[in-house]
């Protein structure tokens, strides 16, 4: 399987109207993501924003768990939060990674109509075969710019509900269906 590893990207997104925003970081989503990305044995988690003090907040955060009193207090958080890489653009993510083309790039699409989708179990198995990096990229706010989605390798199939056509998960919950979808034990599903 290759090496993995998930964005949560802050810019470019979109708001309500479908203007490309930049969105605020929140702490809950940086321990949430972590967390799942290290259950499912990720190897990082960046935070893409293009603001310095956002950063430098994701940054304050992730040394409290690491380093600060918060380790001592939850000592498995510490392994979670270390995983955190905060970069200004999804540009920075991949020169971390090898640059472009040693990445395999996989979106969440829960604004996919009429686009062509991967399942997750076609997904899973071309994880499993890849030798790039496959990096799964989350967005904020009410989605993903429409330049992000189009530079994608992957796009993943809409979660859905059998008994709902409500769609509007949060992030972190959207994240650890996708993370469990993809690298949890198929007999548990």
């Amino acid at each position: 399987m290759s090496a993995c590893s998930i964005a949560l990207v802050h810019h470019p997104v979109l708001d309500r109207q479908g203007h490309v925003i930049t969105t605020a970081v929140t702490s809950i989503d940086l321990h949430d993501l972590a967390r799942s990305a290290k259950t499912y044995g990720l190897e990082h988690v960046f935070i893409v924003h293009p603001v310095p003090i956002q950063r430098e907040l994701v940054d304050r955060i992730q040394a409290h768990w690491v380093q600060g009193s918060g380790k001592k207090r939850i000592p498995t958080r510490e392994a979670a939060l270390a995983m955190l890489r905060t970069v200004p653009t999804l540009d920075d993510v991949y020169a971390d990674l090898g640059g472009r083309d040693a990445v395999d790039l996989y979106v969440t699409a829960a604004r996919a109509e009429g686009a062509d989708v991967t399942s997750f179990a076609d997904a899973r198995e071309r994880i499993s075969s890849q030798t790039k990096h496959s990096l799964i990229v989350f967005g904020t706010g009410w989605g993903l710019a429409n330049a992000v989605l189009d530079d994608a390798d992957v796009r993943l199939a809409p979660i859905r509900s059998q008994r709902s056509s409500y769609n509007h998960l949060s992030v972190r919950a959207a994240c650890a269906i996708v993370l469990d979808r993809l690298f949890g034990v198929a007999d548990e599903r």
